[in-house]
């Protein structure tokens, strides 16, 4: 594996291109699972709209699921209902992203209080409780920025294909995108569009159609016509400090870690995962086969008991 991104063909980065809107046949169990009902919560934090979803019963521990850079809480419709008999299961989408509210600016530690506000809001922390948080990419950085500061609060983390990078390397965070998210004349030409971050094949090509028909919104323009956007706020890395990405953020956790990456990630490549095993050493740490970043993407099934081996593992 290369540590550099692979430049994908239109052919290859756009993976519903070929469906001209239709929906991709999805396998019986992903059906059932995104059929799941939730329940539709939204917390206020300095008049910021956090959305989020609540699976299972509210006496069960906590569990809370975050996403990565302009996804949303609907990543895990497909992940959530496989532990809401044993757990109160909580997506979130955090601020600038899915249905949550846009902010004028944003940082780590906003980020973080989102996350904390949405476990209290969720009563992931009473009763003497701590819960767990599973987070992927950017949202294992927000996670482990929270986790330093509130371990207290956690009974562990799961970070998700999030790479530490040895302080030789040089990088300064993903690509600055453009102020506006462009509109779409239809819903077929939106999707047609639909890329993941970094661009990367799939072959569960339903996870895709279902996750990038969550990530658009119908919009109107001036003289009435109806258009289709992307709900994420194209602005919240334009004045981003990425210099905590560059950090060993685990050297102030105290509560159990566990780091998870695909095994063909190449955003945490064999040589950043070495570097990373040696930042701590009671940190359990699996790759999952035949996965690459988005490893719930590629790998749903086996992300998933890659994830209740790690609760079990914690007596949780």
């Amino acid at each position: 594996m290369a540590d550099d991104i692979k430049e994908l063909s239109p052919e290859e980065a756009n993976l519903l291109a070929r469906y001209h809107g239709a929906k991709p046949d999805a396998p019986s169990w992903f059906e059932e699972a995104v059929a799941t009902p939730y329940e539709e919560q939204f917390v206020d934090l300095d008049g910021i709209r956090i959305r989020y979803q609540a699976y299972g019963d509210p006496s069960l521990p906590g569990l809370l699921l975050c996403h990565g850079n302009g996804a949303h809480a609907h990543w895990y419709d497909f992940i959530a209902p496989s532990f809401a008999t044993s757990y109160r299961v909580i997506s979130m989408s955090f601020s600038g992203m899915g249905e949550s509210s846009w902010r004028d600016s944003y940082n780590f530690d906003r980020f973080s209080e989102e996350q904390i506000a949405v476990c209290d809001h969720a009563g992931l922390f009473e009763g003497g409780r701590k819960p767990v948080i599973v987070a992927h990419s950017f949202g294992g950085f927000i996670t482990m920025n929270t986790a330093a500061k509130h371990s207290d609060k956690f009974a562990g983390v799961m970070i998700v294909d999030s790479g530490i990078r040895p302080p030789e390397d040089e990088w300064s965070g993903p690509p600055v995108r453009s102020t506006r998210n462009r509109v779409y004349a239809s819903l077929e030409a939106a999707l047609a569009r639909f890329r993941l971050a970094p661009a990367q094949p799939c072959e569960n090509h339903y996870i895709v159609d279902y996750i990038a028909r969550h990530s658009l919104k119908e919009v109107q323009n001036e003289a009435g016509q109806t258009g289709w956007t992307w709900k994420f706020d194209p602005g919240v890395f334009v004045k981003f400090e990425f210099d905590k990405m560059s950090t060993n953020l685990l050297a102030g956790i105290t509560c159990r870690v566990a780091m998870m990456r695909g095994a063909d990630s190449v955003l945490v490549s064999n040589r950043i995962w070495d570097y990373m095993r040696g930042l701590r050493e009671d940190m359990d740490m699996v790759s999952i086969p035949d996965a690459q970043h988005h490893v719930m993407l590629d790998q749903p099934l086996a992300f998933i008991d890659a994830v209740k081996q790690q609760l079990s593992a914690w007596s949780y």
